[in-house]
């Protein structure tokens, strides 16, 4: 039946690596099922038969579909079936497509989509990349346009060395999470989060990477070359270089004039009378001239800013290669957040708010993988007044999705434990203004909130941008490019970290990969700004994290009991815990290893709740002496209690060293005594002495006449 149904074998770091091809998704342009150790993605790429009219960019959309069934979960909520993807497999969308994206034609536009869907989940080997290479696969051998193939490897670093595709239990280790995309030539895609990784480690676990993936894409090869189908013809939706030509020579030196500002504002202004000059001038001759001006002046403007940078070293703005925009910082701009930091680059301006909340607060993650929780959340926000843009406001995209993930990875090295800091974190950055590298504006707001906040995080972190200009063989790396550099330049390579190394990396390409030279030159540019940040402009803004949260934030307490006594502090119901709560204010959590954590804005509170916890779980120790309240008495013996809840019966014959007759003859109750704990009784009663509590040298008191 399956006449077309082939299996292609290959050994990928030590793991089967099988690839099926003509048997599922045949109405796809090219199509397979990965196998990759016991994970198991189906990859389809289909494109529509014309282009779409109207619009200057590729309409390529990449989803990655993660199906609880993978992982033998069935979805949560009320409709139990999957709904909007999570936000891992979004970010995961983005790391496939940003490798992929500079391949296609630049003037293609036709409908470009690529689906991934997780059908089966082995945690030793990535879904993330069995997906990542599915979707090279599945494009090598359709008929769609595409220059690749790439390939993907994960790149874990264990005892101070890197490993290929490591397993669970290496990842869980791994002082790194390295995520490298490439051709056969050169990198087109890096992605990570480290654990304050140096310049050389990380430059050479990207090269041990594409060593791997140069293998890697042989293979591919050999299937292309069986199954790969001739690409398919289409109509260009290039520019008429005719038209380009005259009208460039027509207004040449005015978008000179317009662009020669460090302005966002005056710049837009200059180009609106330059526009209306072109249509005016070529409408009769071009009557289509309006409706391509958008990416008419696109190429306009990126044909002068590329001369610019590489004849003449000129920036926009009129800034050396290696220098930083303006920058600022503050902290503490809003009072009763618990913390908030300002950073400013230039026209570039997020505010980072910190709140802090109890282990309670923690987000649930209801995934396909491993993590199911996580304390610390960062969130983007960028509403369109950030670039003079009147536009509603709109739930969070894959970008902004992407950006906070971005700077959230980028500060985690250094957060403290949960055991020396038992709080649960939400940074939101809100863009406030926008001209270039947010993304890494936003991690330099979050480390000001954290320290504004009272955050012991172990060493400032800063990000920086750097981006690229190539013609052929010529290239040339700036530091910290604006917005219209990253919109006309080939690279924006950002990196955040501390002066000790490396947390997160982010590369963005628009040309077809980078060579070893220009990666090592990024990370140079990159630790040399990062660095310039870090101690001239937020260690002078806040030196060190404050000495204590803010008074509006919760105040915390951690305490460890035994689990076997949890069932006593919670109580039949909820009712002892409930009670706890409604009596202080305080609020309370506890884990299942007995980790309990006490809230409450009121320190005073979170210690009353502590005192009464304590006393719940209090296991007295046989033969020690404790100071107790006689609470009643009975003919035989009075009931102490020597510990918040916990009561024990003095018999008459330990209250005293000689034999007395009546127990009222020697307390009475609310007395203040010490007392011996003797241990329990058959019945798990409490039996306390006081005669045995008495000093040594002490002598029995002399009854009351």
């Amino acid at each position: 039946m399956f006449e077309n149904y082939k299996v292609f074998n290959y050994t990928f770091a030590g793991r089967p690596l099988v690839v099926e091809t003509g048997k599922l998704a045949g109405l796809a342009n090219g199509s397979c099922l990965i196998r990759y150790g016991e994970t198991v993605v189906l990859a389809c790429a289909t494109a529509s038969e014309k282009p779409r009219d109207g619009i200057d960019f590729l309409p390529l959309s990449v989803d990655f579909e993660e199906r609880m069934y993978a992982a033998g979960k069935i979805p949560g909520g009320f409709l139990k079936r999957e709904g909007r993807p999570g936000e891992k497999a979004i970010l995961t969308s983005r790391v496939i497509d940003r490798p992929i994206r500079p391949l296609f034609p630049k003037d293609l536009r036709n409908d470009v989509a690529i689906s991934l869907t997780v059908m089966a989940v082995d945690p030793d080997c990535s879904h993330e990349i069995a997906g990542m290479i599915g979707a090279s696969i599945a494009l090598s051998i359709s008929d769609i346009p595409w220059n690749g193939p790439i390939g993907g490897v994960f790149v874990g670093m264990v005892d101070g060395k890197p490993v290929i595709n490591p397993t669970l239990a290496q990842r869980e280790v791994s002082d790194m999470e390295l995520t490298v995309a490439a051709s056969e030539k050169k990198i087109v895609m890096i992605e990570a989060g480290a654990n304050e990784i140096s310049d050389d480690d990380m430059f050479n676990a990207i090269m041990k990477a594409h060593e791997e993936i140069k293998a890697l894409i042989g293979f591919i090869n050999t299937i292309v070359a069986e199954v790969g189908k001739p690409k398919f013809e289409y109509p260009s939706c290039e520019l008429d270089h005719d038209m380009f030509d005259e009208v460039f020579a027509f207004c040449e030196k005015d978008v000179m004039h317009a662009l020669d500002t460090d302005d966002k504002n005056v710049r837009d202004a200059r180009m609106v009378p330059i526009t209306d000059a072109i249509v005016a001038e070529f409408e009769e001759k071009y009557p289509e001239i309006g409706a391509i001006m958008g990416e008419l002046i696109y190429k306009i403007q990126k044909k002068i800013v590329r001369r610019w940078l590489l004849e003449d070293g000129k920036r926009v703005d009129g800034r050396r290669l290696d220098e930083i925009r303006p920058l600022a910082a503050e902290v503490g701009l809003i009072n009763r957040v618990h913390g908030s930091g300002l950073f400013t680059r230039g026209q570039t301006q997020v505010l980072t708010i910190a709140t802090l909340g109890s282990m309670d607060d923690a987000q649930e993650l209801d995934g396909i993988d491993e993590q199911t929780s996580k304390r610390y959340m960062h969130h983007y926000n960028m509403p369109g007044y950030s670039t003079g843009e009147a536009k509603a406001a709109r739930s969070p995209g894959r970008r902004e999705i992407g950006h906070g993930a971005l700077a959230e990875r980028s500060l985690v090295p250094v957060l403290p434990s949960v055991e020396e800091f038992p709080y649960a974190m939400r940074l939101v950055s809100e863009v406030v203004s926008s001209n270039g590298s947010t993304s890494q504006a936003s991690v330099c707001g979050s480390t000001l909130a954290l320290m504004d906040a009272g955050v012991p995080i172990k060493a400032p972190v800063a990000g920086i941008s750097c981006g690229l200009i190539t013609e052929g063989e010529r290239w040339m790396t700036m530091i910290d490019i604006q917005g219209l550099e990253d919109f006309y330049g080939d690279m924006d390579f950002k990196v955040a970290g501390t002066h000790k190394g490396i947390t997160s990396i982010q590369m963005d390409l628009k040309i077809d990969g980078l060579t070893p030279e220009i990666v090592k030159e990024a990370f140079a540019v990159t630790h040399k700004g990062r660095d310039y940040i870090i101690d001239e402009i937020i260690l002078k803004a806040i030196p060190q994290p404050r000495a204590d949260v803010s008074e509006y934030a919760p105040k915390m307490i951690t305490m460890k009991i035994n689990p076997d006594k949890i069932r006593e502090v919670i109580g039949s119901g909820g009712k002892v815990i409930q009670k706890i709560v409604a009596d202080t204010g305080a609020k309370i959590d506890i884990e299942d290893d007995g980790t309990v954590y006490i809230s409450a804005v009121n320190r005073d509170a979170a210690y009353a709740a502590q005192e009464i916890i304590a006393g719940i779980v209090f296991e007295p120790a046989v033969g020690a002496i404790y100071e107790g309240t006689v609470t009643r008495i009975i003919p035989i013996g009075a009931f102490v209690e020597f510990a918040p809840g916990k009561e024990g019966m003095v018999h008459i014959s330990k209250i005293a060293k000689e034999r007395i007759e009546k127990v009222e003859d020697k307390v009475e109750v609310g007395q203040k005594v010490r007392v011996k704990f003797l241990g329990t009784d058959e019945k798990n009663r409490m039996n306390l002495s006081m005669k045995d509590a008495l000093p040594a040298e002490e002598k029995p008191a002399e009854k009351a006449e």
